[in-house]
């Protein structure tokens, strides 16, 4: 049986450049050589495309954390190159705008070739948390109080906006940027007073934000795969040394610990669990996704968000829950693969 030609895609243009990177080297280092002929396409912050040999240079150096193409491979890697490769599929492991977003999902659909994960416009649905949001209130999916704000929002309505935010959600509060990942952008906001300058970071990433209220309680998170039947792992919860799980949490201090599975009595476990699977089933998704959760203090259960390309390397948490549920991290690829191919079939 001939190997599996498989385009991996990582890097990229958003603030997630660098765990995307992380990502991808997990894949291909998991992924069973006798299945499966890698080949890699890096893409830098500008957009260029290496060739798949730069790419494999940057994939097997641990020490890069940035793809910057050299002066020979500066131009953008040409749609008949890419095509030349002849793919029988392609795993995106781009986190964040240009790659999560829907963006390549269209790029590849139109060019006919299978990927891994959730289609088009799941994908710019998981991105969007504020379209994200609205439509988890139309599911009647149980989620903490929120208000999306625009940029143009800022030039007159300040005040109104922290009136509007006191009387619905109350301080504190968070502010994120609505298409952002990786805890990127995000603002504990205590008071009023610090409204203006969250949503100027925030700003940074995107023209529209989203006011989160803070529920004080435990951070949990589950992951789910499938095309028509889907599945949700044994969910897994987070205890950040930081004042919430932000970036420097995630990625940067040893000090989070994450408690696989989550001590949880299994009637919330069972919760969390059917709770994923309808926020997956509520944004159309197929493939995989990570779902992540409040618990409050009275034990209610709240979806914070989805996310359709959750960070993959072998130690995140998206496979750490699987592994913790009887799926190995190389058994796990060889699953989303498979359901790449089985889409192209319904």
């Amino acid at each position: 049986m001939s190997k599996l030609k498989v385009g991996l895609i990582f890097g990229g243009r958003s603030q997630e450049h660098e765990i995307s990177i992380m990502s991808a080297r997990s894949v291909y280092k998991m992924a069973e050589k006798n299945k499966y002929d890698i080949i890699p396409f890096a893409i830098s912050r500008k957009g260029y495309w290496l060739d798949s040999g730069q790419s494999l240079k940057v994939l097997k150096d641990e020490t890069i954390r940035e793809v910057i193409p050299t002066k020979e491979g500066s131009i953008s890697l040409s749609l008949q190159n890419f095509l030349e490769e002849e793919l029988d599929l392609v795993f995106p492991i781009l986190h964040g705008p240009y790659g999560e977003d829907g963006r390549l999902q269209g790029m590849l659909e139109m060019l006919n070739i299978p990927y891994v994960g959730a289609g088009v416009l799941s994908s710019a649905l998981g991105m969007d948390k504020a379209i994200m949001k609205n439509i988890f209130s139309y599911h009647h999916i149980p989620q903490g109080k929120y208000k999306i704000i625009y940029k143009y929002d800022l030039n007159d309505n300040l005040d109104k906006l922290k009136k509007e935010i006191s009387e619905q959600i109350s301080w504190p509060c968070f502010a994120k940027p609505a298409n952002m990942g990786s805890s990127i952008g995000i603002t504990k906001v205590n008071n009023p007073s610090e409204l203006y300058e969250a949503l100027q970071e925030a700003f940074k990433y995107d023209y529209k934000a989203v006011i989160e209220e803070f529920i004080s309680g435990r951070e949990v998170e589950c992951s789910v795969f499938g095309n028509t039947e889907f599945k949700a792992s044994l969910p897994g919860e987070i205890k950040a040394a930081h004042e919430f799980y932000d970036y420097q949490a995630k990625y940067q201090d040893d000090s989070t610990e994450l408690i696989i599975p989550a001590e949880l009595d299994e009637i919330i476990i069972e919760e969390i669990r059917n709770l994923a699977i309808a926020a997956f089933k509520a944004i159309d998704a197929r493939g995989f996704a990570r779902v992540d959760f409040f618990i409050s203090a009275n034990n209610k259960v709240l979806v914070n968000e989805i996310n359709t390309i959750p960070g993959f390397t072998q130690y995140s948490m998206y496979a750490k829950l699987w592994e913790a549920t009887g799926i190995k991290y190389s058994d796990l690829i060889d699953l989303l693969i498979n359901l790449a191919l089985e889409w192209q079939e319904i």
